[in-house]
């Protein structure tokens, strides 16, 4: 028997690798003949690694998603307790030119005349009242702000103007012009008030 060439039967053993290589998943092939060809538990130990990062990273993404959720549901109920709380606000700011009006009213009776009986009933009726709404203010939350003898605070009051005086430290409220209210822990009308300063 006569030996094949040499070409001819390097030709035959690529030909027969190239046979038992089909089937094989491309990513399984070696890049050449320099590479190790891998191992099915190489081959396993790098699909159980790749499937482990996939799934620190779902975990990652859930962990994330339940936060946001949890922040979402806060503030939701956080907007319901403030809608609860302070539903009345507008109404409760409309209402103060009421409350404004009767101090006015009792305010503008003279001294005289609140002893004069046609009147006792008049003056005790508007009382009543005004003690009527502050009580119902009281129950929502709505309470007048402390303006006179205080130090100006300009998250309460507005400052009007600028009384010179001795009489007290500049700087302090020492005539209020409109009274100012708060509802619960909000700013519902700022006192409207005249400053002290130093006399020139």
């Amino acid at each position: 028997m006569i030996d094949e060439p040499m070409d001819e039967r390097e030709d035959a053993l690529d030909e027969e690798a190239a046979r038992e290589m089909e089937g094989v998943p491309t990513h399984l092939r070696g890049a050449g003949d320099s590479l190790e060809e891998e191992t099915p538990d190489q081959a396993l130990d790098e699909a159980l690694a790749s499937l482990r990062g996939d799934l620190e990273t779902a975990k990652q993404d859930v962990l994330y998603a339940k936060a946001e959720t949890q922040n979402v549901r806060r503030r939701m109920e956080k907007d319901v307790q403030d809608a609860r709380s302070y539903a009345a606000t507008g109404f409760a700011r409309d209402i103060l030119s009421v409350a404004d009006n009767l101090g006015r009213a009792l305010d503008s009776i003279p001294a005289d005349l609140r002893g004069d009986d046609k009147l006792k009933g008049f003056v005790a009726g508007i009382e009543a009242t005004q003690r009527e709404l502050e009580k119902v203010f009281n129950q929502n939350g709505i309470t007048r702000i402390a303006a006179k003898g205080m130090p100006l605070d300009p998250n309460q009051h507005q400052a009007m103007l600028e009384i010179p005086t001795a009489e007290a430290e500049p700087g302090t409220v020492v005539q209020e012009m409109q009274a100012g209210y708060m509802i619960k822990d909000r700013l519902l009308r700022p006192a409207m008030v005249g400053v002290a300063k130093k006399p020139e």
